[in-house]
């Protein structure tokens, strides 16, 4: 008898677990995707060209809340918990809740949804999201280059849009991000990468992007999302931990797992994180991965302008899954603001618009900053009139794309930017092992 499955998941890795081990698997049948954290992808269908032969009307996917319905409307016997950068507490009631309902439950198998390639690959992962797995990323990506090794980096996951038609994304200039569609979030990810000459690959189906990645690529770079594993097999795993959220990698899920099987783990922020968070990592590391190489690195700001901060009224806008779900109440814009003297950090909450108020509702512990949510057309307009009609003197933009490129901002406004300074030479020297 098939096993009537449930794929609990946010629009990526459990697209990823069914494509893996669902897909083509004549004892399971997996009735629905459930969805939550990032908002307007439930309520549409997992298309029947990705879905395969056995789902010829697609797969619904339902928001979470609906689960224990459809336990039991569907006498569902799986549950598989598949997305990330949630408590370990957290996952604990997904169990009862799915056991309670009279499932089974578990979280997705890592060591069969890490495919195999015929280049090396170096994955970058986090204990959460924000701790700076993309600078990370940019500076692999440059020691490669470096090195004359053509690189490509593959995307976790963002599938917001069409999903037949993101099933492989390529992106080698910035006129492919308008090409795609791409939201605020993929953006971020993506821009970077192109200004500095490497090509993204992402989307859906990854065993199709690796195939077409590994014909133009000597080195592959997993650019992992939020604190999920990687989808490729790993010959150097570097995982990212951050001193402001000390003891987060031995309680967040998959992050742990990150922490417990990196090759190399990377102490980012060491200039604005404290000693003690510092040193809580490297014992929880001493414990758990003795056998990891420590690298500790700092988190420099870039200000165009230091000192048209001082005494200013000031709005941060910041990245927004690092200040929402991912539970960072700063980010480099409010770094910047402290840092050079500004007068008053101005919380947006009484001028929020739209979805950005509900992203307030949604996220109440989120600091005096503004989250740069764009998922939708709508979003990105809400947060454009959010900006323009708050009352302050300066806009710091600390979004790693300029988001004047996309909305009009009627006030002056200044970027800040950052980078990744690692001490010593360990990380580039495993970065050349992995890559000869």
């Amino acid at each position: 008898m098939s096993r009537k499955t449930i794929i609990m998941g946010a629009a990526g890795r459990d697209f990823h677990v069914f494509n893996c081990l669902y897909r083509d698997n004549v004892d399971a049948t997996v009735v629905a995707f459930t969805a939550t954290q990032i908002p307007h992808i439930e309520d549409r269908l997992y298309p029947a060209v990705l879905a395969g032969e056995q789902y010829p009307d697609g797969i619904p996917i339902v928001p979470e809340d609906r689960l224990e319905e459809l336990i039991k409307t569907h006498d569902v016997d799986d549950v598989v918990f598949a997305y990330s950068d949630v408590t370990l507490a957290y996952v604990d009631n997904c169990r009862e809740r799915v056991e309670r309902a009279g499932a089974h439950f578990t979280t997705f198998d890592i060591d069969a949804t890490m495919l195999l390639s015929s280049k090396p690959v170096i994955a970058i992962c986090a204990i959460r999201t924000g701790c700076g797995k993309s600078q990370t990323s940019r500076r692999v990506t440059r020691l490669l280059q470096d090195l004359g090794k053509k690189t490509v980096a593959i995307r976790h996951p963002m599938p917001y849009g069409d999903l037949a038609k993101q099933a492989v994304q390529r992106f080698a200039t910035l006129e492919d991000l308008e090409l795609h569609n791409c939201t605020i979030e993929e953006r971020e990810e993506y821009e970077p990468h192109l200004r500095n000459g490497v090509i993204v690959y992402a989307g859906i189906d990854y065993a199709a992007i690796l195939a077409s990645a590994e014909k133009e690529a000597d080195v592959i770079v997993w650019d992992g999302g939020n604190n999920d594993t990687p989808f490729y097999q790993p010959d150097l795993w570097i995982t990212v931990a951050d001193p402001h959220r000390a003891g987060h990698e031995v309680d967040y899920f998959p992050g742990t797992e990150n922490f417990r099987r990196a090759d190399l783990i990377l102490i980012n922020k060491i200039d604005s994180g404290t000693a003690a968070g510092v040193s809580t990592i490297e014992a929880n590391a001493a414990q758990l991965n003795p056998n990891a190489v420590i690298v500790r690195a700092r988190s420099p700001l870039n200000v165009p302008d230091p000192s048209a901060i001082q005494g200013q009224r000031v709005l941060a806008i910041e990245d927004g899954p690092t200040t929402t779900h991912g539970g960072m109440p700063f980010g480099a814009g409010v770094l910047a603001a402290q840092q050079n003297g500004a007068a008053e950090l101005v919380d947006p909450r009484p001028w929020a618009q739209g979805e950005i108020k509900t992203t307030f509702m949604q996220y109440p512990d989120t600091g005096a900053l503004l989250p740069a949510m764009g998922y939708g057309e709508a979003q990105v307009s809400d947060l454009e009139a959010t900006v323009n009609a708050v009352d302050c003197d300066l806009v710091l933009i600390a979004t790693p794309i300029d988001l004047t490129r996309l909305m009009t901002i009627n006030k002056p406004h200044m970027r800040i930017g950052y980078r990744l300074e690692e001490e010593g030479e360990k990380l580039s020297q495993l970065v050349k092992a992995a890559a000869t």
